[in-house]
């Protein structure tokens, strides 16, 4: 009966009896209904990109898969089948940050979602299950560990089920970047409920991590739609680490005041640090990490996302769940652990569509530290292999001279891509010049040397300073060869050849040694049929530039308001705040900033008119409508 009334409901809403309403051939279409629904409850005109070719496909009870960028809307491929089809809709996911950030979301549009995870108390429970057993509830929120319990299976199975959502689903493979092993039980679901139609989502995942998501998941005859991976709001730039990385980000972010950010770092203790840092700086940041008491992250969490400008340091487990839109920078303080991984932390930024910024900061260093770490893991030679695979694509994307956007959606399969024209290698600001024969000479060096040096000694070698040298070394042809570039040239081309694999690493107990890496490569570079290409560093490095250079930013649309309408745009947002505080829900959930900008630019006089502006569906109008229009018409202006 549920798909009757939500049908009737999209079409003739003020009907006095939806039940018995007869529909029109055109009207009754599924995507019609979906389409309404995007409008009244979400309050969006259209859909985007592949969405409607996703929800056509489980509205008509079939399996599939949808790879849809971060920000893409993947969410709303089965929130709206599961409120149109009879039964519970229940969605997987991996994380309580984001299956709490998702209901929210969906009760402030008027949705009767509910979540069941170890941080919900015993009443409320209950009374989810209650409402379970009365047919309240569209959508259900679980994670793996939960639902593969033997009493949640069997509770289920006496449960209508309009759909199973499987988020986060590059969490299957074993070739994906952040593999977790509850996941694979989910290929079971396929025999526990074989009537229902179950859809894989993710924002991450290349051919091969797809492959291996429809086998272990069991939608090999399922439909799979990839979406283009372009989100070119993202600004992209990376840097090499010098010296003090941690004072690099404290640069970074206070030239960016006023703003929201996710500072990723690569563990607790260095989250904390730099946290600290940054609040001596003046900056409002805060740590988060798993080692926090579970309340102190929750309210953290909560400040952070109520906050219009507020910086969160953190370890890379936090942002899958945060649906924050006006974050304008993600800053890596250390580099992830894959294409895959940058890509959907990078794209914590700017999902409200305005222009964010992704930068990365990286070294050598942190290569040896992820290789070794896969090294030491117990797995699959062949997953040791791919996994070690990822790790020199990400540096190959990070160090190499092309368009970093077009190299990651090239990454994901993407054909005919052209570059960016705006991440700082189509900028310009990063030169290269050729340094084959200077790769020759520390490639020789390395070999004389016999690998038993760090890299200090080998770029002191090839200036001939080192320090008690002794006579062996100084009678080596390679001894003081290298006058025509300084330390720091030297030290960036050793970088250079050891992320192209040119030069190994040995980690040596924490002090690394430098050797020769692939022969046949090394081989080539001597012949001249392989060229090395080196940096040059940027002349005035501007670091209140995304660039390096002082150049002017691209306006956000905020900024695009007229003076008189400026004023306005803050009353509203004062009044969310204080809204969103008293209710304890991160502000965007109510509205976001686009949709504040745009009533502070038209104004609007009646429910009528405020229910045309972007993002205000019914549920928000009955809320809020007459608080905003309130403001709107009690606000003196200018």
């Amino acid at each position: 009966m549920k798909r009757e009334r939500r049908v009737a409901e999209a079409v003739e809403p003020r009907h006095k009896d939806p039940m018995t309403l007869t529909l029109s051939p055109v009207d009754a279409s599924p995507i019609v209904a979906a389409r309404d629904i995007l409008r009244r409850t979400f309050g969006h005109a259209e859909f985007r990109g592949l969405q409607a070719q996703v929800i056509g496909e489980v509205l008509a009870g079939r399996s599939a898969m949808a790879v849809l960028p971060t920000g893409g809307g993947k969410s709303l491929c089965y929130q709206i089948p599961a409120m149109m089809r009879p039964g519970l809709g229940l969605v997987v996911s991996p994380l309580i940050a984001l299956m709490t950030d998702q209901v929210a979301a969906l009760t402030q549009s008027g949705v009767a979602a509910a979540r069941l995870d170890s941080n919900v108390e015993p009443e409320d429970k209950a009374e989810t299950w209650r409402r379970i057993d009365a047919g309240e509830l569209d959508l259900l929120y679980v994670s793996p560990e939960g639902l593969m319990q033997p009493w949640m299976l069997d509770r289920l199975g006496r449960t209508p089920l309009s759909l199973i959502a499987i988020d986060e689903a590059h969490c299957v493979s074993q070739w994906g970047h952040d593999f977790r092993p509850e996941y694979r039980m989910l290929g079971r679901l396929a025999e526990l409920f074989p009537t229902v139609p179950r859809l894989a989502v993710t924002a991450t995942a290349d051919a091969r991590t797809r492959d291996d998501i429809r086998a272990e998941l069991r939608l090999l005859d399922g439909a799979e739609f990839v979406d283009s991976f372009a989100r070119p709001e993202l600004v992209l730039s990376a840097e090499r680490k010098r010296g003090g990385a941690d004072k690099r980000v404290i640069e970074l972010v206070t030239a960016r005041p006023g703003r929201s950010g996710v500072v990723y770092a690569g563990s607790r203790d260095k989250t904390e640090k730099l946290a600290e840092a940054l609040r001596a700086a003046g900056v409002p940041a805060l740590a988060y990490h798993a080692g926090l008491d579970k309340r102190l992250r929750e309210t953290r969490l909560e400040d952070f996302l109520q906050a219009d400008a507020a910086v969160m340091v953190a370890t890379i487990a936090f942002g899958m769940g945060v649906d924050k839109p006006d974050v304008r920078f993600v800053i890596h303080a250390d580099p992830p652990g894959s294409i895959e991984a940058y890509w959907q932390e990078i794209g914590r930024a700017g999902r409200d569509g305005e222009t964010a910024e992704g930068i990365t900061l990286y070294g050598a260093a942190d290569m040896a530290w992820a290789l070794r770490r896969i090294d030491g893991r117990e797995m699959d030679a062949a997953v040791k292999q791919v996994q070690v695979r990822k790790v020199r694509q990400l540096y190959a994307l990070l160090d190499g001279a092309g368009c970093r956007a077009a190299t990651v959606r090239r990454y994901f399969g993407e054909e005919a891509v052209e570059a960016c024209g705006q991440c700082d290698l189509c900028a310009g600001t990063v030169e290269t010049t050729d340094a084959t024969e200077a790769a020759q000479k520390a490639l020789s060096a390395a070999a004389r040397l016999g690998g038993r040096y760090g890299r200090g000694r080998l770029v002191d070698h090839l200036l001939g300073k080192t320090k008690d040298v002794t006579e062996q070394e100084k009678s080596l042809s390679t001894w003081g060869i290298g006058t025509e570039l300084s330390a720091a040239q030297w030290r960036d081309l050793t970088e250079q050849l050891l992320f192209e694999g040119l030069l190994r690493e040995d980690p040596n107990d924490g002090r690394p040694l430098v050797g020769v890496g692939d022969a046949e490569a090394v081989r080539a570079v001597f012949r001249g049929e392989l060229r090395v290409a080196m940096r040059k560093p940027p002349e005035g490095y501007d670091p209140s530039t995304r660039s390096g250079r002082p150049r002017k930013r691209t306006r956000e649309a905020m900024a695009s308001l007229g003076p008189a309408d400026q004023p306005l745009f803050e009353a509203l947002r004062a009044w969310r705040a204080a809204e969103a505080k008293a209710q304890h829900v991160p502000p965007y959930v109510i509205f976001h900033d686009r949709s504040l900008a745009e009533i502070a630019a038209a104004r609007p006089a009646s429910h009528a008119a405020l229910a045309r502006v972007n993002g205000v569906g019914e549920a928000k109008l009955e809320h809020y409508g007459a608080a905003v229009l309130a403001v709107v018409a009690g606000f003196a202006g200018p």
